[in-house]
């Protein structure tokens, strides 16, 4: 018996091969309560659609080209909650590696529908164990957030955040004594401190200690403008409508 799971869980597909991709999309299609959310063609180009489309799952091929799979794989077990990984793969002597950077599977080339359903169902229970890990440090703590970075961790206060920041494969936290790059993802923050940092761009999230006022400019653009006059930062269309129910939810009675 296959279990669905409990929400769509995004995909992300990354082989060298468009046929190959092409196969998984058709069989991740098939399943229900899962849905492809990007591809990638090679190492380097799925490292940064993680960082764009923050999938929870990656379906990985290991010989591409530039950077294969397994050295993605390695970078990838770095951060602090990486998506749930899903080798794919015609080659069966990588396996052993494959425990080496924490693979839910290791699914061989043509992978069946059967296969891929159980490892999928796998990688969910997977991803859920991150979240709810996360989701508990962030309760013992509920002020600080504790970043790795070359100087080792780094404890920031979350009063202190003015934003949060994606770009290509790493968040920065713009603090008010300086900017930390860190390896959580900007859903994982999301997730995790939802009293302190809100959503307002696929690419940033607000502190919102420091939110002052939702404005329109001239061109016709939604801005959060900041207190402590720390300027102003774009709200997508998508997220005006959130920004302006947490601003009357601030209003007394």
């Amino acid at each position: 018996m296959i279990n669905t799971p409990d929400r769509n869980q995004s995909i992300l597909i990354a082989d060298d091969e468009p046929l190959a991709r092409d196969r998984l999309r058709r069989l991740v299609e098939a399943l229900p309560g899962y849905r492809v959310c990007g591809e990638a063609s090679d190492g380097n180009t799925a490292l940064q659609r993680v960082a764009e489309l923050e999938p929870d799952i990656l379906l990985l091929d290991i010989r591409m080209p530039d950077m294969d799979g397994m050295e993605a794989a390695a970078r990838l077990a770095r951060l602090a909650n990486p998506p749930a990984l899903i080798f794919c793969t015609a080659y069966d002597h990588y396996a052993i590696q494959a425990f080496d950077v924490h693979a839910v599977a290791y699914l061989l080339k043509p992978v069946r529908k059967e296969a891929l359903a159980n490892a999928l169902a796998r990688a969910g229970r997977v991803n859920r164990v991150q979240l709810q890990a996360l989701t508990s440090q962030s309760q013992q703590n509920d002020d600080q957030i504790a970043v790795k970075t070359h100087r080792g961790t780094e404890l920031i206060d979350l009063t202190d955040i003015v934003y949060c920041e994606a770009d290509q494969k790493y968040v920065t936290l713009h603090h008010t004594h300086g900017d930390t790059v860190c390896d959580y993802t900007l859903k994982e923050l999301e997730n995790a401190y939802p009293h302190h940092l809100l959503r307002i761009h696929r690419h940033t999230l607000v502190g919102v200690r420091f939110i002052q006022a939702l404005h329109r400019s001239p061109e016709g653009h939604s801005d959060i403008l900041l207190r402590q006059d720390l300027g102003t930062l774009q709200v997508s269309r998508r997220h005006v409508s959130t920004v302006r129910q947490w601003l009357q939810d601030q209003q007394p009675g």
